[in-house]
């Protein structure tokens, strides 16, 4: 998937997601809760990938190769007015029970606009620091388009039954978990040593697979692998995709070979 064509899926998602956001809202009543996303109210939903966009954003604006102390306010653009800041959510005080300020919904479609922007200005090849080897623009606006669709999913769940991925997007979602997701995890969090469990996961959809092996420390991606696996998953790219995220339970795909080896799937790659 190319720059442009990422960009056009992260700028539909996010008006979706903020549609969804608004409708969930429901003209400032209490902040729902998320079902998918356990502990978080609408309002908690909207603070976190608000700021993460901003911090982001900051970080190519500025094009810093350190990443910036997340701790500095001035990086969110909060608003000013100490009664809304009152009302705000706060990353350490989950769930936000109280009503969804109109300001939240604003500011979250703000850091939206405004990322969208600078990976448009930037392009995909610009030096900036990421949380991965992979230090450019374009990883950036890989693993943010996807963080946008999975939450507008979230979003959507809320008030009824979300709409699915782009196929092409999902399959590129996919490839991204195995690719970075997984070894990135594997790091954040303690994870068990691997002991040979090879996994395939096969997309319905289209004919893309994916063949995982952990082994130690390690893990080996064998995209297309055809070699004897413990257990396969099948699925369509978006049904991956949200099994993947831990948005689907694994009864919601096609599973042959060993089920239960499906299940320590989650204490091999842990959740972020």
């Amino acid at each position: 998937m190319d720059h442009h064509t990422r960009l056009s899926v992260f700028r539909s998602e996010a008006a979706a997601y903020d549609k969804a956001l608004r409708r969930a809202a429901d003209g400032g009543r209490d902040g729902p809760p998320v079902p998918s996303c356990p502990g978080w109210t609408v309002a908690d939903l909207a603070g976190h990938l608000g700021s993460v966009q901003r911090y982001v954003t900051h970080v190519l604006r500025g094009r810093h190769t350190e990443p910036p102390d997340p701790t500095d306010p001035a990086l969110y653009a909060l608003p000013e007015d100490p009664a809304v800041r009152a009302a705000w959510p706060r990353y350490d005080a989950t769930p936000y029970r109280g009503p969804v300020p109109a300001e939240l919904l604003d500011w979250s479609a703000g850091a939206a606009r405004q990322l969208a922007d600078a990976l448009e200005e930037l392009g995909p090849d610009v030096p900036v620091w990421t949380w991965s080897a992979e230090r450019t623009s374009g990883f950036w606006a890989r693993v943010q388009t996807i963080e946008q669709a999975v939450h507008r999913w979230d979003a959507e769940s809320v008030t009824g039954d979300p709409a699915p991925f782009d196929p092409a997007f999902a399959a590129d979602a996919v490839a991204q978990t195995f690719e970075v997701m997984v070894p990135a995890r594997r790091g954040w969090n303690p994870a068990p040593a691997g002991a040979g469990e090879r996994y395939r996961f096969r997309r319905t959809d289209g004919p893309e697979s994916w063949t995982v092996e952990f082994a130690g420390d390690g893990v080996r991606l064998e995209p297309g692998g055809t070699g004897p696996v413990a257990v396969e998953a099948a699925g369509t790219a978006c049904d991956l995709t949200l099994f993947l995220w831990q948005r689907l339970p694994a009864a919601g795909l096609e599973v042959s070979g060993d089920p239960a080896l499906l299940e320590r799937w989650f204490d091999l790659v842990p959740p972020a």
